[in-house]
């Protein structure tokens, strides 16, 4: 692997919740993480969240840069840029986010807040490639 595979790979790089774990407490991270079983507490984050499909988190509070639901939420919500709610997802809590997509098939229960994206970030900056393949990895063959 050379050099440059190896940090567009940890740029790609996740941590992952399993399907048979269940966490209580305060999470901190960075990156990216996906929570693939149960969480009870608080998120309070610089990276992104991705809830999939059957997970489970309850928390009294969520701070993330984006947060992506497939499965069910509850608690109150506050991301920097966007919060994606796919087909099949239960969020109950309000939401505060500069995006916000409800997809067809969601269960939305609470309140909205949208807020203005900061003049000094640039959304569009992400090289295309990456983009590319974080919508495989995010959307690819057995994911909804």
């Amino acid at each position: 692997m050379t050099r440059t595979e190896g940090k567009k790979k940890d740029a790609l790089a996740e941590v992952v919740l399993g399907e048979t774990t269940s966490f209580n407490g305060l999470l901190r991270f960075r990156e990216t993480l996906r929570i693939r079983g149960k969480f009870k507490g608080a998120i309070e984050a610089t990276g992104a969240l991705i809830v999939d499909k059957g997970a489970v988190v309850e928390a009294d509070h969520i701070s993330v840069s984006s947060l992506t639901v497939y499965g069910t939420v509850v608690g109150e919500i506050q991301a920097i840029d966007k919060v994606d709610m796919l087909s099949g997802a239960e969020v109950r809590g309000d939401v505060t986010a500069a995006r916000l997509r409800i997809a067809d098939g969601v269960l939305f229960e609470g309140q909205c807040s949208m807020t203005r994206a900061d003049k000094e970030v640039e959304i569009f900056s992400r090289p295309a490639g990456e983009i590319k393949a974080e919508l495989q990895r995010f959307h690819g063959p057995g994911r909804e």
